[in-house]
């Protein structure tokens, strides 16, 4: 089963809109998906329509979850998921693969294996003359 997320890395705000501050008027986003080892990712921008006085919330009340909620509203999520499954599904069961050329030999790869010389003892032997 593949997991999908929003994440929100920036805000583009206007100081001032139509009497209100800091409005914000672009968002910077992504969305990923994870099924298992594989992952696939998306990156995009969505503006915002202008807020009226009665539907604005205030920047610093912005919660994450309103943000992806106005995401969820505003793209075509069904879509970019679809295109995020079938880069998934195209890594587990790739569509195109690389072979080498049949006319030229794989290199081949000769190992060779030095054994260590055998330990050796050194005896001496000392003699005392009387």
């Amino acid at each position: 089963m593949t997991n999908f997320f929003w994440s929100v890395y920036q805000l583009d705000t206007a100081p001032t809109l139509d009497g209100l501050t800091d409005v914000v008027i672009t968002f910077h986003y992504g969305r990923t998906a994870v099924e298992g080892e594989y992952t696939a990712y998306s990156y995009g921008t969505m503006g915002c329509a202008t807020p009226s006085e009665t539907d604005f919330t205030a920047y610093p009340d912005l919660t994450f979850e309103q943000v992806c909620g106005w995401l969820d509203a505003g793209l075509d999520v069904v879509s970019i998921d679809a295109g995020l499954q079938q880069n998934i599904d195209n890594q587990i069961n790739p569509p195109v693969i690389v072979l080498p050329l049949p006319w030229i030999p794989e290199p081949t790869t000769t190992t060779t294996t030095t054994m260590a010389p055998e330990p050796t003892t050194t005896t001496t032997t000392t003699t005392e003359l009387s």
